[in-house]
């Protein structure tokens, strides 16, 4: 092609995109453009290599993601189509050409491109062969299975402990049970393999409990979120013509926020690549690749079983294992066009601290920026009231400014009721992003049970959820009847719904109100086929009396609900704007079982942003607030005596840092009111290794020195203690578990703690101690 595309490239970038066969690792610093890599490097592969689109799989962290990266795509193709073809921009063309072009590129190109999450990725494989697996116990699926989402999961496991197995539901919480079982099979355990991994009663009832679980599944011909990856490599295990098939199909295969893998997640990228050869001895990388980006640094949800490891092992698993500087399967996009050169700054000297990582400096494109500033408050309301006080005198003297280029970070939830309360006190608009998901709602929820019970009738759930929703006059002991005869007989609850002589037996006075659901349901089960979405849903809204009920409510609630219901409708059109090829109802209600709250975060919202660091990753602001650097809260307590979770928790607040663009405020409090009592806060150890000259504060103490590392002589004396200044590095003596090394000192004056690893200590080497410790002393 005439045009060179890729001129828009720094040389980083260029590097990585150009890249055609084999394995190559890309670790991209935050604000690098690892967007634009994994853009260009699709269409690097279509335009110059002539790959198939069909056989290119890419993977994202979000579905948001996703729509970015098609439209982005589709723009690029579109932009070379027009300059190509009538020597100008795609801009600058008149909007029924602009359309006309990107329907060609959606027509050829991007509707044959896989791009998504793991999740709506493994979601399509399985609705073609599902059929084709089967588990250790013999259980199967349809392609019409229902995808339950994780409340649910836990109703589904707290009917089970409750009331199938009569299990004391206060020694086996059904929550972490639920999250048991999640964890095992992202670990890849069947129920099988899960107890015999346990040694002792309570893992071998959770087991049992697993078990039961995958068969009420099977029977709801259900799947939960975990199962949708751990089927497929499952079945890619068990059949190997169907792995050879995939394997096949998808010869380049790009994956996004690689540090985010969990186990399952890695060997079903190993299946589809080496079509189950060992990854290590894989050697057949003719027209076929694997291209993953990410950042070790940026590796935050160990809680959901992402392994960065998985990251850091990929130059031994696929790559040529040489030197940073000698590798041939590793790029790094280091410049940053992001933040200004003092943020920057600021995150590369605190992520340094790290020891499991892979060497990078984000380096910047940008100016130098204005210091950050460090606020040490009184207390949480005192905070709070520093945050507003800024947010507003900056909004007034910049014209450019509105409410939405602000963000308040905080490490827990609960630290949002201070800021809410100011922030509706002086009337400032605000959003909590990751709260209730839309489709999380109760009325979303009961709208989508409808149509999952009609999309698949053995989803017993989403049945006995709307058998009475609007009341139609079917009460408690007539659901409770027809649930008991349905696992007397063994048969699922919607044969015995299809059943009058049935029912009228069953439900008596009751029956009227059952043979209405059931008439509703087959109705619109018998046009699944040939009616739209949208065309099912406006008549089920209908049919079913749900809107109607709503508007007879006459209240200020139900008027909200007919609103979120009129959404949903809306949801269902634009499904079907941007899915041409399937407008089918099973395709809308797998689109909206896979969408996250971070899906719901609006573009250009003109509302302040609070939101837990762990929701901001892949979010950028003008103007961050990070608050609440104190330790015990961030770094939580929870992560004090493991260095792996402090390590993460310092990644965690490098992600909070770098997603500021213009200014960095960051506060932490004198005392603060924890489980109902004031307490004593002491400065987060994090402030203690941020560059003190980029800084300013409103008092010297609100930035604690940075802890510098002190090399012992290499004849100790030892020399007692009473008010020597504590450091990093020292060497000390303790009367009861032999010499150390202080690792961390937390806190100042006669208040402070000392951190210290022990040679000689077995187990756990660390002890945390008070600096007046009797038995301490320090080694000089």
């Amino acid at each position: 092609m005439a045009v060179d595309f890729l001129s828009h490239l720094n040389p980083s970038q260029k590097q990585a995109v150009q890249h055609f066969c084999g394995p190559l690792l890309v670790i991209a610093g935050a604000g690098s453009g690892k967007t634009r890599a994994l853009t260009y490097r699709i269409a690097n592969l279509v335009l110059t290599h002539r790959v198939d689109p069909e056989n290119i799989l890419a993977v994202t962290f979000t579905n948001k993601a996703a729509r970015e990266m098609k439209d982005r795509i589709e723009r690029l193709f579109a932009e070379q189509q027009a300059l190509t073809e009538y020597g100008q921009s795609l801009q600058s063309l008149p909007g029924h050409v602009q359309t006309k072009l990107r329907s060609q590129v959606y027509k050829s190109i991007t509707k044959d491109l896989w791009i998504g999450t793991f999740h709506a990725l493994c979601c399509r494989i399985l609705r073609f062969d599902i059929e084709k697996f089967q588990d250790e116990k013999g259980r199967k699926w349809t392609k019409s299975f229902s995808i339950f989402d994780e409340s649910d999961a836990q109703s589904l496991v707290k009917d089970i402990i409750i009331n199938q197995l009569n299990i004391d539901d206060k020694k086996f919480d059904p929550r972490s049970v639920r999250y048991a079982i999640s964890n095992a099979k992202n670990k890849g355990l069947t129920p099988r393999d899960y107890e015999r991994e346990q040694s002792n009663f309570k893992g071998k009832v959770i087991a049992n409990i697993y078990s039961v679980y995958q068969d009420k599944l099977a029977e709801n011909n259900a799947v939960d979120f975990d199962d949708l990856i751990w089927i497929p490599v499952q079945l890619f295990r068990q059949n190997e013509q169907i792995r050879a098939y995939w394997h096949k199909r998808f010869r380049h295969i790009l994956v996004d926020e690689y540090q985010d893998t969990n186990r399952t997640q890695y060997e079903l990228l190993q299946l589809l690549t080496t079509n189950g050869e060992s990854a290590r001895s894989f050697k057949e990388w003719d027209y076929r690749s694997i291209f993953v980006v990410g950042d070790a640094d940026q590796s935050i949800y160990s809680f959901r079983m992402a392994d960065f490891t998985i990251l850091m092992g990929f130059q031994q698993d696929f790559g040529d294992g040489l030197p940073d500087d000698d590798t041939r399967t590793m790029v790094k996009l280091e410049e940053n066009y992001r933040s200004t050169e003092n943020i920057l700054q600021l995150a590369n000297d605190l992520i340094e601290n790290n020891t499991e990582r892979i060497d990078k400096v984000l380096k910047p494109t940008r100016g130098q920026g204005e210091p950050t500033f460090c606020y040490r408050a009184q207390d949480e309301i005192d905070e709070a009231e520093f945050v507003i006080q800024q947010m507003r005198r900056l909004e007034a003297v910049n014209s450019d400014l509105h409410w939405g280029k602000f963000a308040i970070l905080y490490r827990t939830n609960a630290q949002s009721r201070a800021f809410e309360e100011i922030l509706v006190r002086w009337g400032v608009p605000y959003k909590i992003v990751g709260g209730l998901r839309f489709y999380d709602r109760k009325e979303i929820k009961d709208v989508l049970a409808y149509l999952r019970a009609i999309a698949n009738p053995s989803d017993s759930l989403s049945l006995l959820r709307v058998i009475n929703t609007p009341r139609r006059g079917v009460g408690k002991t007539t659901i409770e009847a027809l649930q008991k005869a349905a696992i007397e007989l063994g048969t699922p609850l919607w044969e015995i719904l299809s059943d009058e002589t049935s029912i009228k037996t069953l439900a008596g006075r009751s029956s009227k109100g059952v043979i209405q659901f059931v008439e509703i349901i087959q109705r619109w089960r018998a046009q699944i086929d040939t009616v739209s979405a949208s065309e099912l849903v406006q008549g089920v809204l209908e049919d079913s009396g749900y809107v109607r009920d709503l508007k007879a409510q006459g209240t200020d609630e139900a008027e909200d609900r007919l609103q979120n219901v009129q959404e949903l409708y809306n949801a269902v059109l634009q499904y079907e704007e941007e899915n041409e090829d399937d407008k089918s109802l099973i395709g809308f209600l797998a689109s909206a079982s896979l969408a996250s709250d971070l899906d719901d975060t609006e573009e250009e919202s003109t509302k302040v942003s609070l939101m837990t660091l762990h929701s901001s990753k892949g979010l950028e602001f003008p103007i961050v607030f990070l608050v609440g650097l104190e330790q015990g809260l961030f770094p939580s307590y929870r992560s004090l005596d493991d260095p792996a979770a402090i390590e993460e928790e310092r990644r965690l607040c490098y992600v909070g840092i770098t997603r500021a663009q213009e200014r960095l405020f960051i506060s932490h409090a004198r005392e603060r009111r924890l489980y109902g009592n004031r307490e004593p806060a002491s400065p987060s150890l994090f402030l203690g290794e941020l560059p003190r000259e980029l800084m300013d504060s409103n008092t010297k103490a609100a930035i604690p020195k940075k802890f510098t590392e002190k090399k012992p002589q290499s004849k100790p004396a030892p020399v007692l203690q009473s008010d020597v200044e504590w450091s990093v590095g020292d060497r000390v003596m303790h009367s009861q578990f032999g010499i150390g090394e202080v690792t961390n000192v937390f806190g100042s004056g006669s208040k402070a703690t000392l951190a210290i690893r022990f040679d000689n200590l077995t187990g756990m080497k660390r002890k945390i101690l008070p600096i007046g410790d009797r038995g301490l002393t320090a080694i000089d």
